[in-house]
């Protein structure tokens, strides 16, 4: 059966639903992702939220789907774009195809679809609201999304523990991804989740020995009421942010952020790590960045840059025990290449030892 994909600047492409034509529109903001495998734990993962995904490779879907490697219990995007998904999965491990997986979640998933001229619009205007329709669009419609806060559709209602290592770190949900606490347990940690919106009298009571400020969607100045309770655990505790989380450590010390035109989304990304001069290869998702020029009285200093765009792609602090990257250390897809970086934050608790220290 045909469908269409409109997007707000009135281009329309044609394609077929692989799944079950929806009922209605399916809206979202499009996005497309560069990897060539890893969309299991793309379409699970929770900072996709409500988004539309292109994927860029011409292929998707031969492996299948497994029990192992999901980011979170469902998948969150709106609607999946393809040029071609098999429907048949080639591996061992595989319990479903792609096309059986988002059928039993009602996601909808258009195949056929020029996916390169796709990109090239969404490179040329930036990333834009998108519907997927079983009509085209009459030319005067617009494409209007709801204005919500999308953390809150994501994250934890209540605190959750795994592990039982030495390490007690509080991890802040704002739409966490399962690999990111297994890259905590699997150092010795017991890892306790709590939903953002937790006071901090609330987590100091958990008697934490590090903090982490997780990844999550949608635009890190939507929870500007975080950001006291987010500084008072950087002043209190050894922190790490990753992704969202290190929007808002930034936004809390007094920096500022900014919307990509197109946002980073791939397995692929080279980064530099200016401390060793390293390059390494890594796992991004995220439409905003840290603006360079608002560091400035911050306290904030730039550790990784991307090599793409010099966009920064991590900080630290010269006195709080704070270290926050934009990229995925935990690599879920992508290189593994980055994941020393829960090495240093693990090393940097054992040299806190457990105190709780209030910096002025």
């Amino acid at each position: 059966m045909k469908g269409y994909l409109q997007l707000k600047s009135g281009d329309c492409f044609h394609g077929k639903w692989l799944t079950d034509a929806p009922n209605g529109e399916v809206k979202g903001e499009i996005v497309f992702f560069t990897g060539m495998t890893g969309y299991q734990e793309v379409l699970t993962d929770p900072s996709y939220k409500d988004q539309i995904i292109v994927f860029t490779y011409p292929l998707i879907g031969n492996y299948g789907i497994n029990e192992v490697n999901f980011e979170s219990e469902k998948p969150h995007v709106a609607g999946v774009i393809v040029y071609e998904a098999k429907q048949t999965a080639y591996h061992y491990e595989a319990k479903f195809t792609l096309v059986d997986y988002l059928q039993k979640w009602g996601i909808p998933m258009l195949g056929h679809i020029d996916t390169r001229a796709v990109v090239k619009k969404i490179r040329n205007d930036g990333s834009m609201p998108a519907v997927m329709t079983n009509q085209i669009m009459e030319k005067e419609q617009q494409i209007e999304l709801l204005q919500d806060i999308k953390v809150s559709k994501v994250a934890s209602l209540r605190p959750q523990s795994y592990g039982d290592g030495d390490h007690h770190i509080v991890l802040v949900d704002y739409g966490t991804k399962h690999s990111i606490i297994k890259s905590l347990v699997k150092r010795g940690c017991k890892v306790t989740v709590v939903p953002n919106g937790m006071s901090f009298d609330e987590i100091q009571h958990l008697k934490p020995d590090g903090i982490l400020l997780s990844n999550g969607p949608g635009d890190p100045k939507d929870l500007m009421a975080e950001l006291p309770t987010v500084k008072k655990l950087i002043r209190h505790y050894p922190t790490l942010g990753i992704c969202l989380g290190h929007q808002l450590a930034s936004l809390a010390l007094g920096a500022n952020t900014k919307k990509l035109t197109f946002g980073h989304r791939g397995a692929n990304h080279p980064v530099t790590d200016l401390q060793s001069g390293r390059v390494f290869m890594t796992s991004q998702n995220h439409s905003y960045v840290v603006e360079q020029n608002s560091l400035k009285g911050t306290g904030l200093s730039v550790r990784f840059t991307n090599l793409h765009d010099q966009s920064i792609e991590g900080l630290e602090h010269n006195v709080y025990s704070l270290q926050t990257v934009q990229f995925h250390p935990e690599a879920h897809p992508g290189p593994g290449e980055s994941d020393y970086i829960f090495d240093e934050f693990i090393e940097t608790v054992k040299d806190n030892n457990g105190r709780v220290i209030a910096y002025a």
